[in-house]
């Protein structure tokens, strides 16, 4: 009788120890969410900039660059209209398509990451792959602008580990993103609008896509709503605070 009692509490808690490790692995590597489009790789260690640790209301907002162009330029104009400059991230076979746009987006002051070269999952490849499919977009831009990226954002927003190590150790800052339109979704002007400005905050980045389907009837608004609530936008590297910093492990980048 005294054994099988033995037995029994010997296996309660062996069961209770091996809760316990599966609940305390899960929290270590809880991550934020990236693109909703796709699954990410749970990182070990290594987290990209999701947001900043900030008390000013100073935002970023960004775009992505990928397929189509006809908007681009509107785009810059809304920008313009209000005085804000902001962050393309462009990948490789759009600035083929439309080198034209890469160098307007440069002139009229914008800045311009890095979104690879043909867009892939980035956690899928070698080492040696993501540096050519980084190297390859950076040397692009740098032929048409005279200047060389150091941001990269992942396309889908899909990382590991290896992703942002190797990006850091060769220059880059890996950016994501906190706050996403949803335009890619198509979901309206009004759902797009309140997806942003109900859920920004200081030290917010903000992903829009260049060419989805209501970016232009939405965007004056989302601009507009920001500015009056007294926020700064500004390009992604101008939220970046300066000196020693480390991101945290929901992705805030805090000095």
């Amino acid at each position: 009788m005294n054994i099988k009692l033995n037995k029994k509490t010997l296996l309660g808690a062996m069961k209770a120890c091996l809760f316990a490790l599966t609940a305390a692995i899960c929290t270590l590597t809880l991550i934020p969410k990236g693109d909703t489009e796709a699954q990410m790789t749970i990182a070990s260690g290594n987290i990209p900039v999701y947001s900043v640790d900030t008390s000013e209301k100073k935002i970023a907002i960004s775009f992505d660059a990928a397929w189509g162009a006809e908007k681009t330029s509107r785009i810059m104009d809304i920008l313009e209209e209000r005085d804000i400059k902001t962050t393309f991230f462009l990948v490789g076979f759009w600035i083929d398509a439309y080198p034209d746009k890469v160098e307007e987006i440069a002139q009229r002051g914008h800045e311009i990451g890095n979104h690879s070269s043909t867009h892939p999952k980035m956690s899928t490849l070698s080492k040696e792959q993501m540096l050519m499919e980084v190297n390859d977009c950076s040397d692009k831009i740098e032929a048409l602008t005279g200047s060389r990226p150091t941001l990269f954002r992942p396309p889908y927003g899909d990382y590991n580990d290896s992703v942002v190590s190797t990006l850091r150790s060769n220059g880059y800052e890996v950016i994501q993103w906190s706050v996403d339109s949803l335009d890619w979704k198509n979901l309206g002007v009004q759902p797009m609008i309140d997806k942003v400005v109900k859920n920004v905050k200081p030290g917010s980045i903000v992903l829009f896509h260049n060419n989805s389907d209501y970016i232009i009837e939405a965007l004056p608004t989302i601009l507009d709503a920001l500015i009056k609530d007294g926020y700064e936008i500004v390009p992604v590297s101008a939220l970046l605070p300066e000196g020693n910093t480390h991101v945290n492990n929901a992705g805030v980048l805090m000095q």
